[in-house]
């Protein structure tokens, strides 16, 4: 009887050991409350909240006047038509226009990029009237507050010696001015006038 006892003693001792060594064995996340809750996952606003065209024109208008290279003698706009962007202006250096597409493209909303920035043909001649040009508009008196800035707001785009100002100007006397200035420019063939006064101004 006592051998007995002592038998089913130890068999309950060996289930027992096995039976802990299995709830060690088992990994943490089973024993814990199914009711508790987890980490949502972090939802991106690209998809849910696409921003509006005002704030896209924003956006890309920052990211195109942050460029590296552009400069007074290059002119670059754009227009968003929804999610695509349409580039278009004139730059002196090539990889001007590929640096502009690459800007934009990155950004939120933007799904296409249309690119018809002209690359200006290469010509020491336009490169002498653009410099004239320069020093004749922005080395006037009145017109240094224009020059200071990081791109000035007035653009000297010159093209087989046709000089084209476009941008904007405080008023419309500074209008005046500029057009007055780049046409006494030495090799100039002819200067169109595309300024506009700023508005409330």
């Amino acid at each position: 009887m006592r051998s007995l006892r002592s038998h089913l003693g130890l068999k309950l001792g060996v289930f027992s050991l096995a039976l802990a060594g299995l709830c060690v064995a088992l990994p943490r996340t089973s024993f814990s409350n199914p009711r508790e809750p987890k980490e949502k996952p972090k939802l991106e606003t690209r998809s849910n909240h696409p921003p509006s065209n005002d704030r896209l024109s924003r956006q890309v208008g920052h990211q195109l006047r942050m460029l590296a290279y552009y400069s007074v003698f290059d002119n670059i706009g754009y227009r968003v038509h929804g999610d695509r962007v349409e580039l278009f202006g004139q730059v002196v250096q090539p990889q001007l226009k590929s640096a502009a597409e690459a800007a934009v493209k990155h950004l939120e909303g933007v799904a296409s990029v249309t690119n018809n920035i002209e690359v200006l043909p290469p010509s020491p001649n336009d490169d002498r009237i653009r410099l004239g040009c320069y020093r004749a508009v922005f080395m006037d008196g009145t017109m240094t507050k224009y020059a200071i800035e990081p791109v000035p707001s007035i653009h000297i785009i010159v093209k087989n010696g046709r000089i084209t100002l476009v941008g904007v100007v405080d008023s419309e006397s500074d209008k005046n001015l500029v057009y007055l200035r780049a046409s006494g420019v030495p090799g100039a063939f002819s200067v169109t006038n595309e300024l506009e006064v700023e508005k409330g101004t």
